[in-house]
């Protein structure tokens, strides 16, 4: 089965993490639009990262996520949401004035399936994840692209990620997985 999430579940993903942040900055309870098709793609349990970017510039805000979830995707996001705004350990909690600015970038992502082989990863549509001695790191599809780097370079820094030596991936006990994101940003 392939992953998906309609252009309607994503205003509403973005909408929610927005109206998540908002409520929190102005002390109140969160107000969320109704959506009464509980069969859709946002009560399926899945990991969501999001991310804040601050206009001009597009400069980093704030990027939290899970991995695997065990809520339905839409409450993954509005916890991400506050994470990110006000728990990233990056950055100090998201102030009023900056709200104005504030772009959402929201990462859903697919189960993980185990990489046999390194080489049939496709930088740009993969993510990895990578598990060695009680390590792990993780890099969305998007990293490499945004950063310039080939398949070696993108697998070395899952190492790096992972606080592990270099080609760490390769080694017996490593658990290197693959997984896709639907990107999605206001």
């Amino acid at each position: 089965m392939e992953f998906s999430i309609t252009e309607q579940e994503q205003r509403i993903l973005l909408s929610q993490a927005r109206e998540t942040i908002t409520a929190e900055l102005e002390k109140r309870k969160p107000s969320y639009e109704q959506n009464d098709e509980k069969d859709s793609n946002l009560y399926i349990p899945c990991g969501a990262f999001v991310s804040l970017h601050k206009q001009p510039g597009h400069s980093l805000r704030g990027c939290i996520g899970r991995m695997t979830a065990n809520l339905p995707l839409i409450e993954t996001v509005r916890v991400m949401a506050k994470e990110a705004a006000f728990g990233d350990p990056r950055f100090p909690p998201l102030r009023k004035d900056e709200l104005p600015a504030l772009h959402i970038e929201i990462s859903a992502l697919s189960p993980f399936v185990i990489c046999s082989d390194p080489k049939s990863i496709k930088v740009g549509v993969h993510g990895l994840y990578l598990i060695r001695r009680g390590r792990s790191g993780v890099l969305l599809p998007q990293v490499p692209v945004e950063q310039g780097w080939n398949l070696d370079e993108y697998l070395d820094y899952i190492c790096v990620k992972a606080g592990l030596p270099s080609k760490s991936y390769e080694a017996p006990d490593a658990q290197l997985y693959t997984f896709t994101a639907i990107v999605f940003k206001e």
